[in-house]
Order: structure tokens, then C-alpha cells, then sequence
């Protein structure tokens, strides 16, 4: 079996996350500012992090179960962190992060992208970034 999670992330080294909330009009699902830390032993943040993740009820098997809802947040979001992008002030990437726990599932093979999921991408200026783990129990002598 293998799960999906996407989620857009929107990076600064200048803005603080509620300008960029400010700038795109909608608040993140998590976000963190620069100078803040993961835990206090850890050093401070170089760049603000603002994220909007992409959820469906269940466990999605595929990217495409998450497409409708990132196609969801509208073109003129799209639009909006493109602006973003282009003032120089921030980048944007959709992150993909896949878990493999079976290596023989059919569903856990290639990342399939719609014609409209790039369209969106291209309007908000935004990269890929995939992220693969295949998570699985190794016999002692493998």
C-alpha cells in the first residue's frame, strides 16, 4: 500500500506568514516564521515556511485523489502566489510525499500529473518537489 501527501509551500527569507497570508488571501493550514525553532536546542529558522495542505477524507492512493482539491483552491490562488513568486519575495513548490509500504503494489508505481494540475502550477510559479520512502520489514540477511 502506498500514501500520499501534497501540500503546497510557499518559502521567504523576507516576509513574515501573515504578510504572505495577507498577499495570497487565505490563511495557511501551518506555517513558521524566520528566527523560530523546532525545538529550543535547535537553531533559528532561516525563512519563513507557509503551507496549505491538500486533504480528502480516507487515505489517498494516488496524487490524482488529491488533485480536485488543489485544483479546488482556484485559479485566482494560483494567480495570487504566481504574483507572489514573481516579486521576488517568495517561491512556491507543491510537495509530494510518498510512503511505499508494499513493493509489489501496482498503485505505489509512477506519479501521474493532469494537464490541469501543471496549468495550476505554471499560473502559481510553482516547482515540484516529490519525496519517495518505501517503508518495509527487511528480512536479518537482506
Amino acid at each position: 500500500m502506498s500514501a500520499f501527501r501534497i501540500y503546497l509551500r510557499v518559502v521567504s527569507s523576507r516576509l513574515p506568514p501573515e504578510e504572505i497570508s495577507d498577499r495570497l488571501g487565505t490563511e495557511p493550514d501551518s506555517a513558521y516564521a524566520v528566527g523560530s525553532r523546532r525545538r529550543p536546542q535547535a537553531r533559528p529558522r532561516n525563512h519563513t515556511s507557509w503551507m496549505r495542505h491538500a486533504t480528502a477524507p480516507g487515505t489517498p492512493e494516488r496524487p490524482e485523489d488529491l488533485e480536485p482539491v488543489i485544483l479546488g483552491w482556484g485559479m485566482d490562488f494560483a494567480s495570487a502566489v504566481g504574483d507572489l513568486v514573481e516579486s521576488g519575495d517568495a517561491t512556491a513548490m507543491l510537495e509530494i510525499v510518498q510512503e511505499i509500504r508494499d513493493l509489489e503494489d501496482v498503485q505505489a508505481k509512477g506519479i501521474f500529473l493532469s494537464e490541469e494540475l501543471i496549468t495550476w502550477l505554471s499560473t502559481a510559479q510553482a516547482s515540484i518537489d516529490i519525496d519517495q520512502y518505501i517503508l518495509h520489514d527487511c528480512a536479518e540477511d537482506d
